[in-house]
């Protein structure tokens, strides 16, 4: 049977985006999001009718530097509204893969995707302040302002941050923005020992200090824990830290020259050719049975150390079951990322939902999508 071709369609306003999306429901056709198309890979198989396009919505809208607030079409490429922000010594707080500058906004937020900055800035849905999304109804909801400390009313970014598309269309995001430090400097502490990384990262993570971003790796027999601290004068921070690593039996360098150091370790959360990658929620002190797992697997690992997430790469050979098992109790959650479409087509990439969490998501899906039409069998369970 011939293949179905699949149109798409680039909305250049809200009100048009959400017309589109009232029209193709109405005919129950299966529809996707598409920003820059760094992530339209994840998720389970999912067969679209038509794709709707983000590219016309990609502006900085509103730069507020006052109140390090801005407005955002969600087809925005991440590096263009950095490099907008940092004229007025400002960034906003996510650092994932850009894939080539590519990543937009809305599918960060989307697929919540993130960086080592999360360490001290935390997820993509905390850094939304407000977001503009189009229905399947022909519906256009809004929720939140520019008011940071605004708490009323539905918060549709938190509901929409992680859920794939599976919703409705994110459009608009409005964000809180933060200073970008005037120096930073990074530690980096190496040992081919998993117990000692893990202590190193476990006293850093627990020590009174203002780390931005406190991460882990693992590459070819061998770990790193990286911490970075910044300001106007980063250094007596950056040596106590590097007293604590010390002191847990790690060999530490130190340099200021640190940008090229963070994008690797970023870049790392995404697979390479004939791999696949793998995100583990676990906990900070899991770190040495993960490494196990990476070592049994002949893998790679990177990782947030204070906050026990983690991305672990593998041969496109192995099995999604096989892994968690191999993982057993301290993956609290295991997601399939990256894959070889063929890898992808028989692998379970989500794991068994809970029952009651997967009850409640399809009573958001239907209140949302009632059509069904928003990416269907994308998400958990089939949602």
């Amino acid at each position: 049977m011939a293949k179905t071709e699949v149109r798409t369609e680039t909305p250049a306003t809200p009100n048009e985006a959400a017309e589109l999306l009232r029209t193709i429901a109405a005919d129950k056709t299966p529809l996707r999001a598409r920003g820059g198309g760094t992530k339209f890979g994840w998720g389970a198989e999912c067969e679209p009718g038509a794709i709707i396009s983000t590219e016309s919505l990609g502006e900085v809208k509103e730069h507020n530097a006052a109140d390090m607030t801005a407005v955002l079409g969600a087809g925005t490429p991440l590096a263009v509204a950095q490099k907008a922000f940092a004229e007025s010594g400002q960034m906003l707080a996510l650092d994932p893969p850009l894939v080539g500058d590519a990543a937009t906004i809305g599918g960060i937020i989307a697929a919540n995707d993130s960086g080592p900055l999360r360490h001290r800035y935390k997820a993509p849905r905390d850094l939304v302040l407000g977001m503009t999304v189009a229905l399947s109804d022909g519906t256009v909801a809004r929720s939140g302002s520019k008011v940071i400390k605004n708490v009323a009313g539905y918060d549709i970014g938190k509901l929409f941050a992680g859920s794939f598309g599976t919703l409705g269309l994110i459009v608009e995001v409005i964000v809180r923005l933060h200073p970008l430090p005037r120096r930073t400097v990074t530690l980096v502490g190496e040992s081919d020992d998993p117990k000692v990384l893990q202590a190193g990262s476990l006293d850093l993570g627990h020590a009174p200090l203002e780390v931005e971003a406190l991460d882990v790796s693992w590459f070819d027999g061998s770990g790193r824990v990286l911490a970075r601290f910044g300001g106007v004068a980063p250094e007596g921070q950056s040596a106590t830290g590097r007293a604590l690593l010390e002191t847990a039996g790690l060999d530490v360098t130190e340099t200021a020259d640190d940008a090229a150091l963070w994008t690797e370790q970023r870049d790392a959360q995404r697979a390479g050719a004939d791999e696949l990658s793998v995100k583990v929620s676990g906990l900070p002190g899991d770190l040495f049975e993960i490494v196990a797992v990476t070592k049994r697997l002949g893998g790679s690992l990177v990782g947030r150390a204070g906050l026990g997430l983690y991305w672990l790469r593998a041969p496109s050979t192995t099995h999604m079951d096989e892994l968690r098992r191999e993982l057993g109790a301290v993956a609290r959650h295991c997601v399939l990322l990256d894959a070889p479409a063929g890898v992808r087509a028989e692998a379970d990439v989500w794991g068994e939902p809970d029952p009651g969490m997967l009850r409640l998501m399809r009573a958001i899906k239907s209140r949302f999508d009632p059509a069904g039409v928003c990416a269907p069998g994308l998400h958990t369970g089939g949602i």
